[in-house]
């Protein structure tokens, strides 16, 4: 597997990442000795980067993640998340967001033990809180890495002004937020804030929650338990009318022998060198699908039709 680093941080990961939420979380059950299974797949398959979160579950990802990966501890970076009050509340279990300086450094005790490390590799605000300012997050996960016990400070949908101002007091290594062919808002003021500031994009959902794949169509049904049950995109109306982009993933992969799944992961690829997806997959013939763009490379003209395509297509339905 190619490598790739996070921005000028120096840390270097699998070109892919693998995002483990749904190995636990927000869906239907699932086996945890199939998962441990299937995460050290992952691992021979060579992905060393991997995504989970303290508030999926909450606690149980972080569990499992920690327990398959120990016998592979310092050949694979595992970043998590803090920023979450816990509740019973809907189907994400917290009740808004919490990044107060005590919250922070409790997290970081509890996700060390759970995923049984020395140092979290990279540790993500999960999401902005308007109630902290963003030196104050930023210093404490400063005061962390000195202490040893974190060795990465990331962001998640942070805007660009927050992640320069927690950038001059911690450097910031990576930035997660949604980011793929069909969700694009970022590449006017985020993007060009990461790569001024030599901050790696770790997108999350790079296959719109599955429907990127072209294996979901208006007779799809979702589970309560499914986050995409409510999700505007995923209602019979929006599957129907986003088949569009469907169709150009798959002209496009018709050409180049892909997948509509490979050409969508293909494309966040050839956008910087700084770029690491992290799919969410739990089936092995999904992971070799997924593992399989890496290798595919799509050409200066590729990447204009496909943009010049896409700005034709109004996609139908917002994100959340």
């Amino acid at each position: 597997m190619e490598k790739r680093q996070l921005g000028k941080s120096g840390l270097e990961v699998s070109a892919l990442g693998l995002g483990c939420m749904r190995m636990s979380f927000g869906d239907k059950p699932t086996d945890k000795q199939e998962m441990i299974a299937f995460l050290h797949k992952a691992v021979e398959c060579g992905i060393t980067f991997f995504d989970t979160a303290e508030v999926y579950g909450p606690f149980t990802n972080e569990e499992l993640v920690g327990e398959a990966l120990e016998p592979f501890r310092g050949k694979v970076i595992i970043a998590t998340k803090f920023g979450w009050k816990h509740g019973e509340k809907g189907p994400h279990p917290s009740v808004g967001p919490d990044s107060r300086p005590e919250q922070i450094k409790r997290v970081a005790e509890a996700s060390l033990k759970r995923l049984r490390v020395e140092a979290i590799d990279l540790f993500y605000q999960h999401r902005p809180d308007p109630n902290v300012p963003i030196e104050e997050v930023a210093g404490t996960v400063k005061d962390l890495i000195q202490a040893g016990k974190v060795k990465h400070f990331g962001l998640s949908e942070s805007n660009a002004d927050q992640i320069r101002r927690a950038d001059a007091v911690q450097p910031v290594t990576a930035l997660q937020s949604e980011y793929s062919i069909w969700w694009r808002n970022i590449e006017d003021a985020i993007l060009p804030t990461c790569e001024e500031l030599g901050i790696g994009l770790v997108p999350y959902s790079p296959l719109g929650r599955g429907y990127l794949t072209g294996k979901v169509d208006e007779t799809t049904t979702f589970d309560s338990t499914d986050i995409r049950a409510l999700n505007p995109r995923f209602t019979q109306e929006a599957i129907k009318a986003n088949r569009v982009v469907i169709d150009l993933l798959e002209k496009i992969g018709a050409e180049k022998g892909a997948t509509p799944a490979q050409i969508a992961l293909a494309w966040l690829l050839a956008q910087k060198p700084w770029i690491v997806p992290i799919p969410g997959s739990r089936k092995l013939e999904r992971l070799d699908e997924n593992i399989g763009a890496v290798d595919i490379k799509l050409t200066k003209d590729d990447l204009k039709e496909i943009d010049n395509a896409i700005a034709q297509i109004k996609v139908v339905g917002d994100r959340y």
